[in-house]
């Protein structure tokens, strides 16, 4: 099977493919810079960023701000095309066999990691060894942990066998496994230099990392779909979103992800049409509450439910996203096929919550205007990352909702990787807003499956529930997009029912990007993808950077 998939119309699942699903871009509309518009090396891009990143090794980090680094640094065996097909990365070519449970892989020859040596079908299998071992902590294990056995038929040839259909089966073999066998191999990854210092094969280098402050990446001139063209990229951390929006306008940076009000409001003015393009799409992702199941107040289904008839959705996204948005219901994204638009829904019904917190036992006994039930109040913290603005007004406009029906919130936001490691992995916290990117195939067992747990792992509010453990190993066992598609739409109802998360909003990307820089070509799966090729032309260059 050469460059992209046919077989089983790729296991169908990639036929997720937003469906109905709408990709408007906007881009600012002006005179933004124009230089003669031809392709030329040098210069730099700056990206303001509110996260640092945690890990850049792949497999062991499960924040955006590890994986935005790291994605420019390492490559897997496949990846998506712009129509969100299947096409090679390090693999140039597969064969799937007729039953679908063997995939041969054709590696790329020539290959070099960025210290000069080649890549071969060893670090493929160095990489599959390693996440499955039981002391590599990963939250991704699961997918290869479906692979039967896994050979090395020369230095080019990969094969994995499953014993059983696995929906999910090519595309897991994405950027998170391939690993430089001859620097790692008898090593502790976890306590390894390239948690800080990687050696990959991407597009980019890291050269510099500032703790709090910056990451400088120098581009891989021997990369092997040719060197970018621009010769750095910066990410330049700045937790306060304002702060980073002064940045931009006085270009200490090139690029970040508006905030609702910046996209609407502040970047509709003569100044940023002129010098800055900014886009608007669909973005693979939610925002939620969750709850720790583990705590009493939250393990009766009534109290989650009344919580949800609590919160007015639609005015979060109104007041918090002005509109560039949608409720969401469940865990994907509206008018792609998972999507199930007929599960239960919550509409702002304070009567209806009230009525269900009673039935649950919790009455206002002195009067105080807080819900009490065995003499304690109902008073509960959300738990958010600081730096973002639109969860910690998410968390303003819940906390001031749920007052009307007699819940007291308190709010604590949280530096973002003392936020996961010493509160998720931990499972200190009583309820935590925040959001998920969403995978273009449907299977969600690492964040609903009960087995997946433990520390590290990303069923962190330790959700159970036999049918949906049956439902989702039902879904991933299975090429038939029906039978796929029954699974999930009744997990979608059972989660709307049992509310382990209250589903918040879908929220649109709106990044803006530096007129100067070209080659930007929106899809619908972002605008970043074919970012080696973004140049900026002779004329226009700016940026020199010495690491």
């Amino acid at each position: 099977m050469k460059k992209k998939v046919s077989l089983f119309a790729l296991f169908v699942l990639f036929l997720m493919v937003v469906g109905c699903r709408q990709t408007n871009t906007e881009t600012a509309k002006g005179d933004v810079p124009q230089g003669d518009d031809t392709p030329a090396y040098g210069d730099a891009i700056v990206e303001g960023t509110i996260g640092e990143p945690s890990n850049l090794i792949p497999m062991l980090a499960s924040d955006s701000a590890s994986h935005a680094v790291s994605g420019l640094i390492f490559n897997g065996l496949v990846k998506y095309d712009t129509d969100l097909s299947i096409t090679g990365d390090l693999a140039e070519s597969w064969d799937i066999s007729a039953d679908g449970l063997v995939i041969t892989f054709h590696l790329r020859k020539g290959v070099t990691w960025t210290d000069g040596t080649e890549f071969s079908a060893d670090d493929v299998m160095f990489g599959y060894r390693t996440i499955i071992d039981e002391k590599t902590p990963s939250a991704y294990k699961e997918d290869f942990l479906q692979v039967k056995k896994a050979e090395v038929l020369d230095k080019y040839t990969f094969r994995v066998s499953y014993d059983k259909p696995f929906a999910p089966a090519l595309t897991s073999w994405g950027s998170l496994v391939v690993l430089p066998r001859h620097l790692l191999e008898g090593k502790d990854i976890t306590k390894s230099d390239m948690t800080r210092d990687p050696i990959g094969l991407g597009p980019y280098k890291l050269v510099k990392w500032v703790s709090g402050q910056e990451l400088l990446l120098e581009s891989n001139k021997n990369y092997f779909e040719g060197r970018p063209y621009l010769d750095h990229y910066m990410y330049k951390v700045i937790p306060d979103p304002a702060t980073m929006f002064l940045e931009l306008k006085t270009g200490g940076i090139d690029m970040m992800g508006l905030t609702p009000i910046q996209y609407t409001k502040q970047t509709d003015t003569d100044f940023f049409r002129k010098n800055y393009q900014k886009y608007r799409f669909p973005a693979f992702q939610y925002t939620h509450l969750a709850f720790n199941q583990k705590h009493p107040w939250f393990s009766d289904k009534r109290v989650r439910q009344a919580i949800a008839y609590g919160i007015d959705k639609k005015e979060i996204v109104d007041v918090v996203l002005f509109g560039l948005g949608s409720p969401a219901t469940g865990p994907y994204v509206p008018n792609t096929w998972p999507y199930n638009p007929n599960v239960r829904k919550y509409a702002y019904d304070p009567e209806k919550a009230k009525e269900l917190l009673r039935d649950a036992g919790w009455q206002d006994a002195d009067g105080d205007g807080v819900l009490d039930k065995e003499g304690r109040p109902f008073r509960f913290t959300i738990l958010t990352n600081a730096g973002n603005t639109l969860r910690k007004n998410t968390a303003t406009i819940i906390q001031w909702r749920l007052e009307k029906i007699g819940i007291k919130v308190d709010i604590r936001t949280v530096e973002w990787s003392t936020f996961i490691n010493q509160f998720i992995d931990k499972k200190r916290f009583e309820a935590v807003l925040l959001g998920w990117s969403i995978g273009l195939d449907a299977d969600q067992y690492d964040i609903w499956h009960s087995s997946k747990t433990r520390e590290k792992e990303l069923n962190f509010i330790s959700y159970r529930n036999p049918e949906v453990d049956e439902l989702l190993e039902k879904g991933r066992r299975t090429f038939d997009l029906e039978k796929r598609k029954k699974a999930y739409f009744r997990i979608q109802e059972i989660l709307a029912e049992e509310v382990p998360y209250i589903f918040l909003y879908v929220p649109d990307a709106t990044p803006i990007v530096h007129g100067r820089i070209k080659g930007i070509k929106p899809t619908p799966i972002g605008i970043s993808y074919n970012l080696p090729k973004w140049y900026v032309p002779k004329s226009l260059q700016r940026h020199t950077m010495v690491p």
